[in-house]
């Protein structure tokens, strides 16, 4: 055993000098060490090296885990938008619900102020129609004595003056008694009066100055025909009559047509009284509707001083160009009133922050994808949030479809963890 013993030290001695180690089994080698008189706890030179080099790895790997990498392409497929972070302004807003209706001062009626019968519709409902456009022309009795009437206030007046010159240029020659002049002076005043009675009248009934001008060139047989004009441009929104259709009569249809204008509408809101002191007449509001989630701005023009006495609420009337007509009345929309305005250095979108491991955390754009950084957060509204520390203004950061982010640096812990 003793001999045994010696040449198996002898050959440890031989490989550790030599360094030949390989082929021997981890106890072996630390058998062999043990004989040879080494220290088997202090690892060699070559192993220290590798423990090295994997601590290493090991934290490159950890800050691996908080790098998303996307390429543009996949960045674009996945919908996500980039925008930098910078200084912005948190608005509190007041959202209430309204409607669309036409402008109080861009929609007319087309009217009959007489008893009559409808000649002809010269318009079809939806048409668009120009200020003072012919539309409509009715029948009547009335218009025709109205008419027959003004013309013989005409002659008569044309005649009266005539004479009223005659008269005052023989009362100054002395032909004539100052009596009979004053007599012919006062039937011309008559005629002039009546004149001008007659031709109120025709204004009355819808006449233009020049129609009435125009009347004593007309054919008799059209004097009895009315033409009914449009008061403002726009569109044909009703129609309410039929041809031959009796018009103007008590108790039946005075109204033609409904003429709309959309190129400015109306929405009417309903404010709750307890936030009317936060809002004034001028202010400018945002609408959207619930299909499109389209929004443009427009004016509060009014602010109704009386409340509902069953909702407690005011009625406010915002005024919303609308050049496309895209804004239909009727078409229900939400309201967002600015109430309060507050400035921060660092804002970015709601929808850029995600939740992981019960940190917040905003996707900052590298080069070769996004960096998951945790930040810390202050004020916010309804859309934005303010970024107190993690983020400086300029940098890039995702603000759309941000959970595919999250969702695949949780991949990468999964997979870093596997």
């Amino acid at each position: 055993m003793n001999r045994i013993s010696v040449l198996l030290a002898g050959a440890a001695l031989g490989a550790i000098a030599t360094g030949v180690t390989i082929g021997f089994s981890d106890g072996l080698r630390s058998q062999l060490a043990a004989w040879s008189g080494i220290n088997s706890t202090e690892p060699a030179h070559g192993h220290r090296e590798d423990a090295h080099r994997n601590e290493s790895e090991h934290q490159h790997d950890h800050d691996n885990d908080q790098i998303v990498k996307l390429s543009d392409r996949q960045v674009a497929a996945a919908s996500i938008e980039i925008a930098p972070a910078e200084a912005g302004t948190l608005v509190r807003r007041l959202s209430v619900p309204g409607s669309i209706v036409p402008s109080g001062d861009n929609i007319a009626r087309v009217a009959v102020k007489l008893l009559g019968t409808v000649a002809e519709l010269r318009k079809r409902l939806g048409e668009p129609v120009q200020q003072h456009e012919v539309v409509a022309v009715i029948e009547s009795r009335e218009v025709a004595d109205a008419k027959s009437e003004y013309l013989a206030a005409r002659l008569t007046h044309n005649l009266q003056e005539i004479l009223a010159g005659r008269a005052r240029t023989l009362m100054e020659s002395r032909n004539m008694a100052e009596n009979e002049y004053l007599r012919t002076r006062n039937a011309f005043e008559d005629a002039k009066v009546k004149l001008s009675t007659a031709r109120q009248k025709l204004s009355a009934l819808g006449l233009t100055d020049q129609q009435v001008n125009e009347l004593p060139d007309v054919p008799v047989e059209t004097l009895r025909r009315q033409e009914l004009r449009a008061p403002i441009a726009g569109r044909i929104a009703e129609r309410r009559v039929d041809l031959g259709a009796l018009v103007g009569r008590e108790g039946q249809e005075s109204e033609l047509f409904v003429i709309v204008n959309l190129d400015t509408v109306w929405i009417e809101l309903a404010v709750p009284s307890f936030e009317l002191e936060l809002i004034r007449e001028g202010q400018d509001i945002s609408v959207t509707t619930g299909a499109t989630r389209a929004s443009t701005p427009a004016k509060i023009t009014f602010i109704s001083p009386l409340l509902d006495k069953e909702t407690r609420a005011a009625r406010v009337v915002a005024t919303l160009d609308n050049p496309t007509h895209a804004w239909r009345p009727g078409t229900f929309v939400t309201a967002e009133i600015p109430l309060e305005q507050q400035q921060a250095t660092v804002v970015i979108p709601k929808t850029a922050l995600q939740t992981v491991k019960a940190e917040r955390v905003v996707f900052v754009r590298r080069d070769d994808g996004f960096e998951a950084r945790k930040v810390t957060t202050g004020r916010e509204d309804d859309r934005a949030i303010e970024v107190t520390s993690g983020l400086e203004a300029g940098e890039r950061v995702a603000i759309t479809n941000t959970f595919v982010l999250k969702a695949e640096l949780g991949k990468a812990e999964a997979a870093h963890e596997d």
